[in-house]
């Protein structure tokens, strides 16, 4: 079968690239109108870092993988066609600040009619409101020439920093189709090209708007989580417990279970916001005030812990930052990925900048380029100003020498190996360490002479 997906980003490029490694009989090709970024799927530096796609890529690309600007031919080719588009949170008009902009996957579907040499099957992959596949449907027969279109919904439901491992041996596979002859045939035909390596039993098939709508609740769970045990973390500083030990506590309860109750300065990435944002619109749009206000609170507690963390950061440096070094080590929104998308370390430093801090950033997988641009974006400096108050330096003991403050951000496995004797004698006194993911050996710092704040402790 020839297989298109339209979009190259962090889910259609791993995604597609196992699936053409699974399925060594299909040809599968990512289209993108980037060409810097289908260039780079080309090259020996991809756009996306995630453990284990290197080797995946290596395996299949130029054999049964292909990424192309071509998108007119690949649509015209293909049977199956995955979109797998940007669906930002809309930045202007009705909705602005909450809803999902789905104009790039509208622009997909009229591009596929426009190319549709006969009938296609679509896949829903990008993260989509609750019944968009019913305006597609529009768009498509209003546009393709009389060819049947079967539109499927498959929502990602991958962790960056572990995709490889997700997509090899998932939790389960959502599909969402009709129910009438024709929509379950298509369903069939995407069953069988997952069955090539996930167990039968792990294939749920729901209506389309089931499958929609289970996306964007799944990832607001996961963040209702997050914020939860954020809001504990506080409690925990005020009374002296440690919130670590707290939520191993509650963890062993099964019907609780120990997964996402890490204390941290707040959940970033490009999902968990966006999602609950587009929930909270939905709720609002369908008259659920108290739904939307419940959800809407779990952002809020979010933003909250990381204006938090700054302010003990001002407490503890006798209330003033200014003019202070302060050594960032991590800036992508987790470990094991180079993503900065609503990255909690972004939004760390551009209130430490608001505080006149002298940042210096170090991050083992993101381009200082790319630290600069979300910072120019977030502050509003221009790169001249920026690059005042800024630097991206080539490893962490050079971010930390003579800084008055050492300050992880994201929980990259090296920050907890570093040599912090020789990190001390580097700094300034007296010397300060703020762990926003508890990630540091607290006690061992604390006995060469550190001062010590980590999140809930």
């Amino acid at each position: 079968m020839e297989i298109c997906c339209i979009g190259a980003g962090y889910v259609g490029g791993p995604t597609m690239a196992v699936m053409a490694g699974k399925c060594p009989d299909h040809n599968v090709t990512v289209v993108d109108t980037n060409a810097a970024r289908i260039a780079a799927w080309n090259s020996s530096t991809l756009p996306v870092y995630e453990t284990g796609l290197d080797d995946v890529i290596a395996a299949c690309r130029d054999r049964n993988l292909h990424f192309s600007v071509d998108i007119d031919e690949a649509i015209a080719r293909a049977e199956m066609i995955f979109v797998s588009v940007n669906t930002p949170t809309k930045s202007y008009g009705i909705g602005a600040g909450r809803a999902a902009d789905l104009k790039f996957v509208e622009l997909s579907a009229r591009r596929i009619a426009a190319a549709a040499k006969g009938p296609k099957i679509i896949v829903e992959k990008s993260t989509l409101p609750v019944r968009t596949a019913q305006s597609l449907k529009r768009v498509l027969h209003a546009n393709g020439d009389g060819h049947a279109f079967q539109i499927l919904s498959n929502p990602e439901f991958l962790a960056e920093g572990t995709a490889i491992r997700d997509l090899l041996r998932p939790d389960r596979v959502l599909i969402g189709s009709d129910d009438n002859p024709d929509a379950v045939a298509a369903r069939q035909k995407l069953i069988d090209v997952y069955t090539r390596w996930v167990p039968l039993n792990r294939i749920l098939t729901t209506n389309v708007w089931s499958s929609e709508l289970s996306k964007l609740v799944n990832n607001a769970f996961l963040a209702q989580r997050v914020s939860s045990i954020n809001a504990i973390s506080a409690l925990c500083e005020a009374t002296g417990a440690d919130v670590d030990q707290v939520a191993s506590a509650i963890g062993r309860d099964t019907r609780i279970g120990p997964r996402f109750l890490k204390a941290s300065i707040g959940f970033g990435g490009s999902c968990f916001q966006k999602d609950i944002l587009n929930l909270v619109y939905i709720c609002e749009y369908y008259g659920l005030s108290e739904a939307a206000a419940y959800w809407n609170g779990v952002l809020e507690m979010n933003d909250w812990q990381k204006r938090r963390f700054v302010r003990r950061m001002i407490t503890a440096m006798f209330n003033t930052l200014s003019g202070k070094r302060i050594a960032i080590l991590g800036f992508s929104f987790k470990k094991d990925t180079n993503d900065t998308r609503e990255s909690p370390a972004a939004y760390v430093c551009r209130d430490l900048i608001d505080e006149q801090a002298q940042l210096a950033i170090y991050d083992p997988k993101v381009p200082a380029a790319a630290i600069m641009a979300d910072l120019e974006r977030l502050t509003g400096l221009s790169h001249q100003d920026l690059g005042g108050r800024v630097v991206c330096e080539r490893d962490a003991y050079a971010a930390l020498h003579q800084a008055h403050a050492l300050v992880v951000l994201t929980e990259w496995d090296e920050f907890g190996d570093l040599d912090f004797e020789r990190v001390l004698d580097s700094m300034r006194r007296p010397a300060f360490a703020f762990d926003g993911r508890n990630t540091l050996p607290h006690d061992t710092l604390r006995q060469l002479g550190f001062e010590v704040y980590a999140v809930g402790k």
